[in-house]
């Protein structure tokens, strides 16, 4: 099993970090701290803190800050990092981003956002929950108080998850994704279809209305609760606040 990383992706509400970096390496350190720790150091330090000795990132959106920090990222971590172009970073939504990593899927991959700031003990508890026939296992947050941004999901306790979206009455909801997935190699193939068929379907679809095809198509996704962890999606300034103030207690 490999890290994942999705960094493609350009995060406008974050200017003007973002008029040179892609999201994944805003800095996430103290406020100031313009070469502290970023959203990518976080994940690839958890990674490498549950075993992992290979992680796969998937850039566009200014990738060449990333290839120009890859060495130093390997050295740092000890981790082998391969970097996965996406040519429709700034055209497209993320279900064709995480279709660009379909041949690394077939490792097996814990799966993170490159926005997503959080504690080690979310992929410890992915890992946690391998085994008995799972395939793909969702983070969930099932304590934190959802509005409309989130992404919601539904989880049937006896055939997992029914539906995944933002536009979903919060009430309905089990809880929140966070972002992070365990996938099992097992699972590349049909997910990687339910993928293409998404973005084919419309290029600005989220890599969870592939998740939501495949639930569709009757293949089980699952989901591993976190408990009460603090974590953020960092999509602007706000956000940015918040995951500085949780990235120093990591």
């Amino acid at each position: 099993m490999i890290g994942l990383v999705l960094a493609a992706g350009a995060g406008r509400r974050l200017r003007p970090y973002t008029d040179t970096l892609p999201k994944a390496l805003v800095p996430v350190g103290p406020e100031g701290a313009e070469d502290g720790l970023t959203v990518l150091d976080l994940t690839l330090g958890n990674f490498a803190r549950v075993g992992l000795s290979e992680v796969a990132v998937v850039v566009g959106y200014r990738k060449e800050a990333v290839y120009a920090r890859k060495e130093e990222l390997e050295a740092k971590y000890g981790l082998k990092l391969t970097l996965i172009d996406n040519d429709k970073a700034e055209e497209w939504n993320n279900a064709y981003s995480l279709w660009c990593a379909r041949e690394v899927l077939k490792d097996g991959v814990i799966l993170a956002n490159g926005d997503t700031v959080h504690p080690v003990s979310v992929e410890e508890t992915l890992l946690a929950a391998r085994g008995e026939g799972r395939r793909i296992v969702l983070a969930l947050d099932t304590v934190k108080g959802l509005a409309e941004e989130e992404m919601k999901v539904v989880v049937d306790p006896d055939g997992g998850v029914r539906r995944i979206t933002k536009l979903m009455d919060p009430a309905e909801a089990t809880g929140e994704y966070i972002g992070v997935t365990l996938i099992e190699g097992e699972a590349a193939v049909e997910l990687a279809d339910a993928l293409k068929a998404t973005f084919e379907r419309d290029p600005q679809l989220y890599y969870e209305d592939g998740y939501q095809e495949l639930v569709d198509r009757g293949f089980r996704i699952d989901v591993a609760p976190i408990g009460d962890v603090r974590w953020v999606e960092i999509d602007n300034h706000d956000d940015l606040a918040k995951g500085r103030e949780i990235a120093c207690q990591y």
